[in-house]
């Protein structure tokens, strides 16, 4: 059932996309220049920016509009929705696709990248909305995608402070969402699962159903133009840590640890 209104083409829609630099933003990048979409692309390093406009050209004869931006400051944001709207009026897609990862456990709990991670992956797309909801409401349409993760679901291991922040995220969508789609305006949480990326190669133990950016965007894209409010992927892993979230504890930290500690 689609709780969205859909986004069945993206030809010609204004799409700011958060988080472009690498990994999913990336490939979301390549798809909606691909889709024909009008393209603002942000991130904080710049000339990674700059070499992905460089490559959309190439590929798809697109050049879209850089507004470098850090998320984790007040006065970045504030700076960059103004260029944005002064490039867009109208705003039909923000996609949030910025994060960071550090794995973490009890005994390598420190403050330095657990406010990081807050910062980023929480308070990131908090900040930017702070500037655009009241955009978003004048225009009376229009979606926001927020790019969350399964380790949103439940506690899992070495996500000591990054799965609060992604189930933190889905929790302010479920609410954004409450409040926004009687207007008008569209709402959409992803949820993805392991992504070969730039965050995940550090990992070091074996990650189940492994996709490529490639494959993220892809069903990213399939999520908006069906006008769902949750996106999940892969739905092999993806069920399987849904239905983790309703068993017993003893039975969900039994088969994590079977089936996800390795």
């Amino acid at each position: 059932m689609s709780l969205n209104p859909p986004l069945s083409d993206f030809k010609n829609k204004n799409v700011w996309l958060i988080g472009a630099s690498s990994g999913i933003g990336h490939a979301c990048a390549r798809w909606l220049a691909k889709e024909g979409a009008n393209l603002i692309i942000s991130s904080r390093r710049e000339e990674s920016l700059i070499d992905l406009n460089e490559l959309l050209i190439k590929e798809f004869s697109i050049q879209s509009k850089i507004i470098p931006l850090d998320v984790m400051s007040d006065q970045s944001v504030e700076a960059a929705q103004a260029r944005v709207l002064d490039h867009f009026p109208t705003i039909d897609l923000l996609l949030f696709v910025s994060g960071v990862y550090t794995p973490i456990q009890a005994e390598t709990l420190n403050m330095q990248d657990a406010q990081s991670m807050i910062s980023t992956n929480l308070l990131g797309p908090i900040r930017v909305l702070n500037y655009l909801i009241p955009q978003f409401l004048k225009q009376g349409n229009g979606h926001i995608a927020l790019v969350g993760s399964v380790a949103g679901y439940s506690g899992l291991p070495k996500s000591l402070i990054y799965g609060p922040t992604k189930a933190a995220l889905l929790n302010f969508a479920e609410s954004l969402y409450e409040d926004l789609s009687p207007k008008g305006i569209g709402v959409h949480i992803i949820c993805p699962g392991f992504v070969q990326t730039p965050a995940t190669a550090i990992n070091d133990f074996k990650m189940p159903s492994l996709i490529t950016p490639e494959r993220a965007a892809e069903e990213i894209g399939k999520g908006l133009k069906n006008g769902e409010f949750e996106t999940h992927f892969p739905k092999e892993f993806s069920f399987f840590l849904k239905f983790l979230r309703i068993l017993p504890y003893p039975i969900y930290f039994w088969l994590v640890k079977k089936f996800i500690v390795q």
